[in-house]
């Protein structure tokens, strides 16, 4: 299964920048995607930093890179090999031609900073995500599927809920064990193991470092510094708080997810639907699994955040368009989702243009003049926005 709109973007992108990064985390993709373009650029040149052979053929980048000028050059798990970032740099510079190199990386705290500071004005990036709802069937069944086992391609595929269970069990420990390692993290990985685990069972919660580093025996600042590992990783996302200039007393802190599922139920030990709708945490993990869907949807041109405030207002995402027009989106995991008088609180204080709250129905029904039950089988109505 390819990512066919990200791969045309790709495309796109080649025609307009000399340099095109493709990010995300580990097990997503990314080569398949790579090598999927391969055959509409005749002559690519494919080098995985992973092998010895292609990393030995860098030993002096220059005098390899330059001999192919003319070519697109795909250089694969780049953050193997960050002094490549100034040495394309200046061969771009020498040859402005769009299309020069395809860099792939599995994201650290200092490959997106180094890429930027080398080759600002001349990248473009695009972030390769797990499966998402509308890359799939659109059916109860896969979208159930894509929600227990994740997006990641071989926990997806998987038949066997037992296998794509060990497979992520596998992915978090060479997460842990190997991958941050060759990320240059140097921490422990029990340490940080137990930190990913408390995250979990803090899906969809507000941050708080005092509470977090306390219960791992660390100073707030070590808590913050394992946050953005992760999140710098594409492994946890961070929504923000919306501020307004409302007089209101507004929560700070953003709020914590684990992006895939499949990997938020690993660490919880969930290793069924039957034993996930049981377990307490089912709202949170709903709420996080279609909020991701929603990432993706909406273009990054829109901004989203969550909303409350002290007095109880609350709305689980805001997106904001273009325009400044504010969407109101609540999730619910209930058949008969009904949004609390915090949501229509927010609702008004916020002046909101519509609303929707997204439940595991299948029907579509008015819950106000403005706000909309809407099924996740529908989400994609959320792009004609």
């Amino acid at each position: 299964m390819i990512k066919r709109n990200l791969k045309y973007q790709l495309i796109e992108s080649l025609k307009n920048f000399p340099v095109v990064g493709l990010l995300g985390s580990r097990q997503v993709g990314k080569t398949t995607l790579a090598k999927d373009l391969q055959p509409d650029y005749p002559g690519a040149i494919y080098l995985d930093l992973e092998l010895p052979s292609d990393f030995n053929k860098l030993t002096d980048p220059e005098l390899y890179l330059r001999q192919y000028s003319d070519r697109l050059i795909i250089i694969d798990e780049i953050q193997r090999s960050p002094g490549l970032f100034p040495v394309i740099r200046a061969l771009v510079d020498q040859n402005l031609r769009s299309g020069r190199f395809l860099i792939l990386g599995s994201a650290s705290p200092d490959l997106i900073r180094q890429a930027s500071e080398s080759l600002a004005g001349r990248i473009i990036y695009h972030e390769l995500t797990p499966f998402r709802t509308g890359e799939l069937e659109n059916s109860e069944t896969a979208i159930r599927k894509l929600w227990v086992q994740g997006g990641y391609p071989r926990s997806y595929l998987s038949e066997d809920e037992n296998i794509s269970y060990r497979w992520r069990e596998a992915f978090i420990k060479t997460y842990l064990e190997k991958d941050f390692p060759q990320l240059g993290i140097r921490i422990p990985s029990i340490q940080l193991g137990r930190f990913w685990t408390m995250l979990a069972h803090l899906q969809g919660r507000i941050w708080n470092a005092s509470q977090i580093a306390n219960s791992l025996g660390v100073s707030p600042p070590t808590a913050r510094h394992y946050l953005d590992i992760l999140s710098d990783s594409f492994l946890v996302r961070e929504l923000l708080p919306y501020h307004t200039n409302i007089k209101k007393r507004l929560v700070k802190s953003p709020k914590i997810y684990l992006r895939d599922s499949g990997i938020l139920h690993t660490l919880l030990n969930i290793t069924s639907v039957d034993i996930l709708q049981a377990h307490p945490l089912v709202g949170n993990s709903w709420e996080g699994f279609v909020i991701e869907q929603i990432f993706d949807i909406l273009p990054s041109t829109w901004r989203k955040f969550f909303y409350r405030t002290s007095a109880g207002a609350e709305i689980d995402l805001i997106a904001i368009s273009p325009l400044n027009a504010i969407f109101a989106i609540e999730v619910k995991y209930s058949l008969q989702p009904k949004p609390s008088i915090g949501f229509w609180k927010a609702f008004e204080d916020l002046s909101c243009k519509e609303g929707f709250v997204i439940y595991p129905g299948n029907e579509n029904y008015p819950l106000s003049s403005k706000v909309m039950a809407l099924s996740i089988q529908h989400l994609h109505k959320l792009s004609n926005l």
